[in-house]
């Protein structure tokens, strides 16, 4: 056989770079990501298919995953254009999504929406696993509740967890919090458990067909005018804002402070946000008498300014929180561990300051199953007062003003920041935190909105404080 005969029998290749990393890659989790165009949904499909017929028979299924069976339909041209070419024997089911071969193997394309759809899989033993468009998912948590499918009974058999996504989109956070943020590209990570994860960036400099055969497509997202997602697609970037109901607004550079004394004129208070099995939030807050800070910048009367938090999350043996997962404290553990702190804090960048009841989460005053929440830590020492929760949208628009307000020079009005060790909690939810798709007015509450929740019960304690006194109430 000629070399250009064996040419014409391969089918599809990997081009070199991302694409061939990621196929030969023998870690277990592996994220695909980086910009539009390097041919990642082709090299997840192709992924699966390098094992077919390598004697692993009916034992080697897997699963890809989108959202919802619109969804798949480019996945389902993409498997016909390359599966018919390659395996002129695999069968595939129009009405299941179903890809069968001769030799046993099998490859399902399937819907995962929420937690509720992962229990049609619940059970199934499936060697490899494929999300694609990962930042799709809003929460990690069907792509969590996965990793029990992605096993075998059989020894020697592979075994991945496959993913593909561009930054952007619902899942952005959780998805850069877990894959990218802990190294860069191309170093494996490993988890408290000795697990191993890997994040590999693509770039579509790399896919020569594509802008042979498509020079405009490169161009097309050059042009986009959104900023943040020309950024993502066509650099791949992470760092970015996307979809937040602050992000129009927020910038780290105005809003993010390097901590400094609080004077004792200034008023100091708590706020909470009740959180168990998801975070609570406790963040202390000093609000300005108009006098000058130690730094010498004189912040308008009323600027409200985060000086320390404690995020009630669950982190794991590296120290990292663990996306939404709460510590499980009772309120008397804590009222015990806010104590602790605020001991702390009167001997740092509150000295001489006197630590006041702030407003938290309405609902800790419910009592109909016994003794409220409030009560529990009244008992414990730990006092607040009730916050403002008749409207949510209202509530936005004030932290929203605020924000504003710190962007002005000179300013004019209250604003709102945030000392930079305020990490765990607001300044990893709070500047990205995503809008409501049905109400674009309100926030998502699918996502870690425990932060955004008790600074929006911190602004309308204020707020309300105000109005009542213009009304001389």
């Amino acid at each position: 056989m000629t070399a250009s005969e064996i040419e014409r029998k391969v089918i599809w290749s990997p081009q070199p770079g991302s694409q061939t990393l990621f196929l030969t890659c023998p870690i277990y989790e592996c994220l695909y990501g980086g910009t539009r165009g390097p041919g990642k949904t082709d090299a997840g499909i192709m992924d699966f298919a390098q094992f077919v017929g390598r004697g692993f028979g009916s034992a080697w299924v897997g699963y890809v995953f989108r959202q919802s069976y619109p969804q798949l339909k480019d996945i389902v041209l993409k498997t016909k254009k390359w599966f018919r070419r390659i395996f002129p024997d695999a069968a595939f089911n129009e009405s299941s999504y179903d890809w069968k071969w001769p030799t046993g193997e099998e490859l399902a394309l399937r819907y995962m929406r929420n937690e509720k759809d992962y229990w049609n899989y619940h059970g199934h033993e499936r060697p490899w696993i494929l999300f694609d468009e990962l930042t799709m998912w809003a929460t990690s948590e069907c792509y969590m509740m996965s990793r029990s499918l992605c096993r075998s009974s059989e020894p020697g058999m592979p075994r991945h967890l496959r993913s593909t996504c561009n930054p952007y989109g619902p899942g952005h956070n959780w998805v850069k919090a877990y894959f990218v943020d802990p190294a860069p590209p191309g170093v494996p990570i490993r988890n408290e458990k000795g697990q191993w994860r890997i994040y590999l960036h693509g770039n579509i400099r790399e896919n020569l067909k594509l802008e042979t055969a498509d020079p405009n497509y490169k161009k097309n997202i050059e042009t986009d005018t959104n900023p943040h997602r020309r950024k993502a697609w066509l650099f791949g970037s992470w760092d970015i804002t996307i979809g937040g109901i602050f992000d129009d607004l927020w910038n780290r550079d105005v809003h993010v402070l390097q901590p400094f004394p609080i004077p004792p004129s200034w008023r100091v208070d708590r706020a909470f946000d009740w959180g168990s099995s998801k975070p609570f939030s406790v963040g202390w807050w000093a609000e300005s008498d108009g006098s000058p800070a130690p730094t010498g910048r004189i912040y308008p009367r009323g600027t409200l300014i985060r000086v320390a938090e404690w995020y009630g999350a669950a982190k794991d043996g590296q120290g990292k929180v663990i996306l939404n997962h709460g510590l499980r404290l009772s309120a008397p553990q804590i009222a015990a561990g806010i104590k602790e702190r605020e001991e702390a804090l009167v001997k740092g960048l509150l000295k001489e300051c006197r630590i006041l009841a702030g407003p938290a989460d309405p609902s800790i005053w419910d009592g109909s199953a016994g003794k409220s929440i409030a009560a529990q830590l009244d008992e414990n020492g730990v006092k607040f007062v009730r916050g403002e929760s008749a409207n949510r949208i209202f509530r936005w628009q004030q932290v929203r003003e605020r924000l504003f307000a710190a962007l002005q020079r000179p300013m004019e009005n209250p604003g709102l920041f945030v000392f930079d060790a305020c990490v765990d909690g607001f300044l990893r939810t709070f500047p990205s935190a995503l809008r409501d798709e049905r109400n674009p007015d309100d926030l998502d509450t699918n996502q870690e909105d425990h932060c955004c929740d008790e600074a929006g019960y911190r602004v309308m304690g204020y707020t309300r404080t105000r109005i009542m006194k213009v009304k001389g109430l």
